[in-house]
């Protein structure tokens, strides 16, 4: 919030803002591959700890010198940057810490503070930029990774490297991860339903604001109240339902979708406020629960030492599918108004969820044995 606040006050233009974005994007895309090996080739926890520190180095910078938007940006890609080698580690790190039947758990725990930290925080992230400043904030983001990497020093998991397997060609191992994918059933459709979901949620989760305004009628207030209803079903998902929630299920993997996917529609149908509210409750629901189940099956069904590379390139999946989406979604939204956008990205969540749904049983590389269209495992 304060990065983006600061190179508002610094450019004074939403291109300024747009351009924040982008440089948090790029070291994905550009980084992530490369980033997913060194994450399988070197002790997690300790990549974990510098990327802590990294962040914080650079929080700390803002801190001191936030009069130059081109260290604004700097920042902005040092941080992602930082970020894309501590997330692949972090989720590659889970199944290292916890048993297998307790993954579903543990993602559940980690998502729903994530969200219930951004919908607390940001509003006092806000309080604190309103009352002291970007440089405070920024020293206050600081302080949080410097806390984080004195946590995280006491892991006893991810100590040693993921593997000591025979080095192979540079090239062959950084496209580890996308030969992982392409050899597993299950993998490979998740990838796919992965793009077709990003290219879905990017246009409508950026127009958002736009459809409150010129379809529901609503202001800056009602439009904070739609992402608190979105924010009350994305927390109250995973916590309500996740002792039915198992690996490789296409129910609980794919179902999610088409949840969203008749969201997305029935907001470009029905001019109603009061029907929007629980609607963006449900759509929260799903992307939760949707996220636990995929979080835990990328973790359940991948080798260890390919997590990083594997999470990393469905990051890069993601990240530019996104993008496509918001480019398009913009274009679509000036031709033919927010609601064609909200029609096209639930067509496509509809489409992700026959994607999954209709693909039949998965092998595992692994020897987990055939797993049948339910995500149990068969014989070995």
């Amino acid at each position: 919030m304060a990065l983006v606040i600061l190179v508002f006050r610094l450019t004074g233009s939403g291109v300024g803002v747009a351009t924040t974005v982008a440089f948090e994007v790029l070291p994905v895309l550009l980084l992530a591959p490369a980033l997913g090996l060194v994450v399988d080739r070197r002790p997690r926890r300790r990549l974990m700890v510098a990327a802590d520190l990294g962040r914080a180095s650079l929080a700390a910078l803002l801190a001191l010198a936030h009069g130059s938007v081109v260290i604004a940006y700097f920042v902005a890609f040092g941080l992602a940057a930082w970020s894309q080698l501590f997330n692949p580690a972090a989720s590659s790190l889970v199944p290292e810490v916890v048993d297998t039947d307790e993954l579903v758990d543990a993602n559940t725990a980690l998502w729903t503070v994530a969200v219930a930290a951004q919908i607390v925080l940001a509003p006092l992230a806000g309080l604190v930029i309103a009352v002291a400043g970007v440089g405070p904030a920024f020293a206050l983001n600081a302080v949080s990774f410097i806390v984080s990497a004195l946590l995280l020093r006491g892991l006893g998991a991810g100590r040693t490297p993921a593997t000591d397997a025979v080095r192979v060609g540079t090239r062959a191992a950084v496209t580890g991860g996308l030969s992982a994918v392409r050899s597993h059933p299950l993998l490979a459709r998740m990838a796919i339903v992965q793009v077709l979901a990003a290219a879905s949620a990017g246009a409508t989760s950026g127009l958002l604001v736009v459809l409150a305004s010129e379809w529901l009628g609503l202001g800056p207030s009602g439009f904070g109240l739609l992402l608190a209803a979105i924010g009350l079903g994305a927390v109250a998902g995973p916590l309500g339902l996740r002792r039915f929630i198992r690996p490789s299920q296409r129910f609980w993997l794919f179902g999610p979708y088409a949840l969203r996917g008749l969201v997305d529609l029935s907001l470009a149908a029905v001019a109603s406020p009061v029907a929007a509210a629980p609607a963006l409750a449900a759509y929260g629901l799903g992307t939760s629960l949707g996220m636990v189940a995929f979080q835990s099956t990328l973790q359940h069904e991948t080798p260890p030492d390919v997590r990083g590379r594997v999470f990393a390139l469905f990051d890069v999946l993601w990240q530019s599918a996104r993008l496509l989406s918001l480019a398009a979604g913009g274009i679509l939204a000036d031709a033919l108004g927010v609601r064609a956008v909200y029609v096209c990205g639930g067509l496509l969540l509809l489409a992700a969820f026959a994607v999954g749904w209709v693909g039949g049983p998965t092998t595992s590389p692994r020897g987990n044995g055939l797993l049948r269209g339910d995500g149990s495992a068969g014989a070995r």
